[in-house]
């Protein structure tokens, strides 16, 4: 796997981001999060988080908004054969789990043929014995008819009997013997299908999670901006899961199941076609009730994995922003919003379960009706000699162990019904849109110098909405471009372009006179190194976070990074310094010296481009002033882009681009723009001058409102 396609640690899929690109907790690099949870610092509302961000989320999904199915999917039958299709590399193990199926199915289906002839040892023995002997049975037969019992003389006629002589038990013995024999064998033979059949799904759900990783990796960002991320977690593990027991216990049953009835009918028809007959009319019966409640279970299946995935995402969602749920006294809504889903869930896990239930009950009851029928006809044709007990007996076996298999495939059902209902979302991530794969034949930077330039560049998230209409800049080698502006202002998309986390509309943007379109993608973030205001952090110590920037950095490089960013300072207070484990989280570690601990990161990774996007927001003003200047020699002959909404900390940019609507309004340096006293101007004035500045000046000094997601107002 390609360094753009490691996945972050904490299962989220970075969107082939180099190491040198961080993803916060699985979130997209302008900080907003997959399944719309705010960071701190925004606004949640009851039920629902609203963010005020640069841009709106709508990505592709998984269809519907917010990332749940619709209610129309995929019929079952191509699913299924889908579904079965990945067991294709598999096919000599497959061969011979069919092979010994055969085998087992076979000697277990000879054993009440074999057991029946010991009934009619036994029984012939017991008759036998009370008739006199010194006769052969023709006489005791016909003695018995012209005694005028023709239902007995019947009766005698149909059994292999020797006048006066009782059971042979040698020949009992070893027909017992031989039915054990079968049974045995039977059984071992099973067991090795079993074993071999549970290496083959165990490698296909192996091979599935690999093809779902792969496919996370090849999807764009816009994809998880529209997918919750509880949602698509759901998919990943517990669709998955489901996939994995369906297949584990329902494949062995089916092909055993097949085959029984295969081999009991046929020996039905070899004891008595008549009563074989009868016997097959069940079958008609059981599939038209069972195709009439699986229909109708199906769509319930359906419903319970698409509630069982919302609920998760919602979970997800107000667990992860519980801090924020109690500051702003939302528990109550908060614990609504999961009992109304809860219910939805419970509502439709009970109707499916329920209605596939139905077809166990309904096939014992057909079986039981079969079993009656066969023994008062059975009874019959004993009476009257054409059928001998033990063919009988064994007829009656193998009408038992001709329903048994219809209903153990009966009450598989819903079992194999809900796997290829989560086969079904987990294809709907297969099949995604992808994100343009990168050239067969790619260019490379020769004169690596870190030259940005963006060429008429116009991008939209939503087609009907224009954010950037030809734009174009120029980020010499080792400037630092400074961006800023109000909230949607297009700040972050700007640097969402040059990392290609999305593509243009239009226009081009090129590094050191080269495309980025014409690289790799990993070429092109492996040249970039990013510290974003939503820190991420992943299980593991200190050190690993640290080296995650450079992989091949000595201890030497490590601790020179943390020293210039003052990070080396506040782990010597920790337990275990750089030893220290951190949890996914990091809790145990403060906002700031997390911001400290990311910079430091980018700062090992010695990048030729370097982007800031509000990077000391969590630190605190003493720190700060340290941070920056560890980060004015980490800019030091790189271009740096750095994004900021505190003016203070870019004044000394060698360029400040003033954004709004998309378009570059200003551009110059600190001095040059207050020169201009326009909006660059007013943007610093509001933040160093605003406890003198009268409100209502100030909001005239302004521009106009920005509208939120909801349609509120919201001051620039």
């Amino acid at each position: 796997m390609s360094k753009e396609q490691k996945p972050s640690p904490n299962g989220q899929a970075p969107n082939g981001q180099g190491p040198n690109a961080q993803a916060p907790n699985g979130q997209a690099p302008n900080g907003q999060a997959p399944n719309g949870q705010a960071p701190a610092g925004q606004v949640q509302d009851a039920a629902k988080t609203v963010k005020a961000t640069e841009r709106p989320t709508t990505g592709r999904g998984f269809g519907p908004p917010g990332g749940i199915p619709g209610d129309k999917s995929m019929n079952f039958l191509p699913s299924a054969k889908r579904l079965l299709a990945r067991l294709r590399p598999h096919r000599l193990q497959v061969s011979g789990v069919v092979l010994l199926a055969i085998c087992s199915v076979g000697l277990s289906v000879l054993g009440p043929k074999i057991l029946g002839r010991a009934t009619d040892i036994i029984f012939a023995g017991a008759i036998g014995k009370h008739l006199p002997s010194g006769l052969t049975k023709a006489q005791v037969i016909e003695q018995t008819r012209a005694s005028g019992n023709g239902r007995l003389a019947d009766l005698l006629q149909g059994i292999d009997l020797v006048p006066g002589v009782g059971i042979d038990f040698d020949a009992l013995r070893n027909i017992l013997l031989l039915v054990l024999a079968l049974y045995v064998g039977a059984f071992f033979l099973s067991w090795a299908q079993g074993y071999i059949l549970n290496g083959v799904v165990q490698r296909t759900i192996l091979s599935l999670r690999e093809d779902v990783e792969a496919k996370l990796n090849r999807l764009p960002l816009s994809y998880f901006d529209g997918a919750p991320r509880g949602e698509l977690l759901s998919r990943v593990t517990n669709d998955i899961d489901n996939i994995s027991t369906s297949l584990q216990q329902t494949l062995s049953q089916l092909l055993t199941s097949l085959l029984t009835v295969i081999g009991v009918i046929t020996l039905m028809f070899v004891i008595s076609p008549v009563l074989a007959l009868i016997a097959l009319v069940t079958i008609p019966i059981t599939m038209i009730l069972t195709a009439t409640i699986a229909k109708r279970s199906q769509v319930r299946f359906i419903a319970q994995w698409r509630h069982t995935g919302a609920l998760n995402g919602q979970i997800e969602e107000a667990f992860t922003g519980h801090e924020l749920v109690k500051v702003f006294g939302r528990q109550k809504e908060i614990e609504a919003d999961f009992a109304k889903k809860n219910d939805e869930l419970f509502q439709a896990a009970f109707g499916a379960q329920f209605i596939s239930g139905l077809i166990m009950p309904v096939m014992m009851f057909v079986g039981n009706l079969n079993y009656v029928v066969i023994a008062v006809l059975g009874g019959l044709r004993v009476a009257s000699g054409t059928m001998s007990l033990g063919d009988v007996q064994a007829f009656i076996q193998y009408s038992r162990q001709f329903t048994q298999p219809l209903t153990q495939v009966a009450s598989m059902a819903n079992l194999l019904q809900s796997g290829v209902a989560s086969a079904e979302r987990v294809f709907e991530v297969l099949d995604a849109e992808e994100q343009i794969p990168d050239d067969a034949t790619p260019e490379k930077v020769t004169d690596s110098r870190g030259r940005v330039e963006f060429e008429h560049v116009s991008f939209s998230y939503d087609p009907d909405k224009p954010l950037i209409t030809d734009l174009s800049l120029v980020a010499e080698p080792g400037q630092t471009v400074a961006i800023v502006g109000p909230t949607g202002a297009g700040k972050t998309t700007l640097v969402n372009l040059i990392m290609r986390f999305y593509e243009l509309n239009s226009g081009k943007i090129t590094l050191d006179g080269v495309d980025i379109t014409e690289l790799t993608r990993h070429d092109l973030r492996s040249r970039i190194g990013m510290v974003l205001q939503d820190t991420w952090l992943f299980g593991g110590t200190i050190r690993d976070n640290l080296l995650y920037g450079n992989l091949k950095a000595t201890e030497e490089d490590m601790l020179a990074a943390a020293k210039a960013t003052y990070v080396d300072r506040f782990v010597h207070s920790l337990p275990d310094g750089y030893d220290t484990v951190i949890d996914e989280e990091g809790s145990n570690v403060s906002a700031g010296e997390k911001q400290l601990l990311t910079i430091a990161r980018a700062f090992l990774a010695d990048p030729q481009l370097l982007i800031l996007d509000e990077a000391t927001s969590s630190v605190d003003t003493r720190t700060e002033v340290l941070v920056q200047r560890a980060m004015a020699a980490l800019r030091s002959d790189r271009t740096s882009f750095v994004i900021a909404h505190r003016l203070s900390t870019i004044r000394d940019a060698d360029l400040i681009l003033v954004m709004e609507n998309g378009a570059i309004v200003e551009q110059g340096n600190h001095n040059e723009l207050l020169a201009l006293d326009a909006a660059y101007a007013r943007l610093y004035n509001a933040q160093f001058s605003g406890a003198v500045v009268d409100i209502d000046e100030e909001a005239a000094a302004m521009a106009a409102p920005v509208a939120t997601p909801a349609g509120r107002p919201m001051a620039r």
